[in-house]
């Protein structure tokens, strides 16, 4: 059961990261300057949404 949980969140940090990644992207084609500090805050974005996927997955260990 928790293989499911885990199958399920990983799909929710792909979408998460998907999203960010084309909001990054399209903001960054919209305005080239603002690229480095928006670069950054995808950077940071990322791990926060891969860090609550490794949540899930110890989680499920556990349960």
């Amino acid at each position: 059961m928790g293989v499911i949980g885990y199958g399920i969140g990983v799909v929710g940090a792909g979408l998460g990261i998907g999203l960010a990644a084309y909001g990054a992207t399209t903001s960054m084609a919209r305005q080239p300057e603002v690229q480095g500090r928006l670069f950054t805050v995808f950077i940071l974005a990322s791990a926060f949404v891969e860090a609550l996927a490794l949540i899930g997955f110890v989680v499920s260990l556990l349960a």
